[in-house]
């Protein structure tokens, strides 16, 4: 017999077995903050702590683990009132999630701005670059990691 190897596999959630959900749901409550801890989150969802720590870390829902659509951008912006307030407002239109924002001091009236972003299904990276270099005050936008 082959030795068993570690494998991703999406199954249906109408197939698991209910704890499996029910551990779902109780890192879903942690997660929120719904839940101040472990067992708190154990007691709303009804399993016990030693189901929850046997099975936490090898169950993610598909959400969180396969479809994480992360990317870094990298923006020259003049130093102008509202060109970044415009930006965090056009990727809030867009469906994007902000994870980070580093802004450097300006330099010859431009700062250099990278954000890191999740962006949902329905926009591409393409799609929110244009998107941002349209916006008056931005000088240059790059894609410096994604998908």
């Amino acid at each position: 017999m082959e030795k068993s190897r570690d494998r991703l596999v999406i199954v249906s959630e109408q197939v698991l077995p209910e704890i499996i959900s029910k551990v779902l749901m109780a890192k879903r409550l942690r997660a929120n903050g719904e839940a101040a801890n472990s067992a708190e989150a154990c007691r709303a969802v009804g399993i016990s702590r030693s189901a929850y720590y046997k099975y936490k870390d090898q169950v993610w829902s598909y959400e969180e683990q396969l479809s994480n659509r992360i990317a870094s951008v990298y923006l020259v912006l003049r130093d102008e009132k509202g060109v970044l307030s415009s930006i965090i407002g056009r990727l809030y239109e867009l469906g994007a999630n902000i994870l980070t924002i580093n802004q450097n001091i300006p330099v010859d009236s431009v700062a250099t701005v990278t954000v890191s972003i999740r962006y949902e299904q329905g926009a591409t990276i393409e799609l929110i670059r244009s998107e941002l270099a349209a916006i008056k005050g931005v000088v240059d936008v790059r894609l410096i990691a994604g998908e």
